[in-house]
């Protein structure tokens, strides 16, 4: 089923680290806006693609790297099954290769788990244009280092991701969305104090005015959590969570750059100017605003967390926080590692990298 262009790949990369030369790793390009401005001869994988194998009993399944993202899920739904870290699309053609290297997690993330979390193997290239094969299809099959999930959310920068192996999860029986007027503080003290009691929670969502609460799983369980809660039932939560996860909301609308802020979920509201959405019980805080990139990171690590300039501003300038230099030389050590000569996606994170 699908298409194997392995082969073809391959050659590519061999025939660039002959040459010295550079590759940017393109999918379908929905997700091109993300780090900084990309640089090498086009890598096209979109022609790599087709399910490998479904095991809907064992919750897991492989994909090559261009499988269309919307072709996986129609899969795992006819099985009554999905992908937990509720991955964003942003457009029809985004791919499983393009949506691991970029590490995304959707409403779900801060209560199901992260990308990394449910990468269970990967096959790749790496610079020297070798074939390798890390992890495996089930939950505990070697020990070492977890290569696997260390390719997600490294934007292309250690390797071509070919082959994706994925735990997933069956779809709750039950799914609401309540809605509470509150004020920011009193959102974020009640989404962390919910966090720590056996709630359904699923996904939170302040956007300055409401409080959206996702309640998911048996019929039962969901039931009584409504009635501990509270709120007015949202009609068509479905709609509301997928324009979130995609960014159609109208908060996220207009020219002004788009922050996204992790700090620690108990973090009182940030003295900043702009529009703010809060997700993930507080973790995470998405901000509108021309506030300079000094004035948004200095609020990000006076709170304990980091800011990455995530759509619009200045792509070729840092767009991701700047590690402490024990950190960043262990990112150096990784690239050099798997891509010694550079030619991977060359300063698409750092501009040293």
């Amino acid at each position: 089923m699908g298409s194997d262009i392995q082969e073809d790949i391959l050659a590519r990369v061999r025939d660039a680290v002959t040459r010295r030369s550079t590759l940017q790793i393109v999918g379908n390009r929905t997700k091109d806006f993300l780090g900084r401005t990309a640089h090498g001869d086009p890598l096209e994988i979109m022609g790599h693609h087709g399910i490998v194998n479904y095991q809907p009993m064992e919750l897991v399944l492989t994909a090559r790297a261009g499988t269309l993202l919307a072709d996986i899920e129609t899969a795992l739904s006819e099985a009554g099954q999905m992908l937990a870290f509720e991955p964003p699309q942003f457009g029809d053609a985004a791919t499983l290769g393009g949506t691991i290297a970029c590490g995304l997690s959707g409403p779900r993330r801060a209560y199901t788990g992260a990308a990394r979390d449910f990468v269970l193997g990967c096959k790749i290239i790496n610079g020297r244009g070798e074939l390798l094969h890390f992890g495996g299809e089930v939950m505990k099959n070697v020990a070492g280092y977890d290569i696997s999930r260390l390719m997600t959310g490294s934007l292309g920068t250690l390797g071509v991701i070919l082959e994706v192996s994925l735990k997933v999860l069956p779809k709750p029986a039950r799914e609401i969305t309540l809605v509470q007027k509150r004020t920011s503080e009193d959102a974020i003290h009640v989404m962390n104090a919910w966090s720590g009691k056996p709630l359904p929670l699923s996904a939170t969502c302040y956007d300055g005015d409401n409080l959206f609460i996702r309640l998911s799983g048996a019929s039962s369980a969901v039931a009584a959590a409504q009635n501990h809660l509270g709120g007015d039932l949202l009609e068509d939560s479905g709609a509301f969570w997928k324009k979130l996860r995609e960014q159609q909301h109208g908060f996220f609308a207009g020219d002004r750059p788009l922050w996204r802020l992790s700090v620690p979920p108990a973090s009182p509201p940030l003295n900043l100017d702009g529009k703010v959405l809060i997700e993930w019980g507080g973790a995470l805080r998405w901000l509108r605003s021309n506030a300079t990139a000094e004035s948004v990171r200095l609020a990000a690590r006076q709170a304990g967390g980091n800011a990455i300039l995530f759509r619009g501003g200045d792509r070729a300038s840092e767009v991701y926080p700047r590690l402490p230099e024990p950190l960043m030389k262990l990112q150096q050590n990784l690239k050099n590692a798997f891509d010694p000569d550079g030619i991977f996606n060359p300063g698409r994170m750092y501009p040293e990298l």
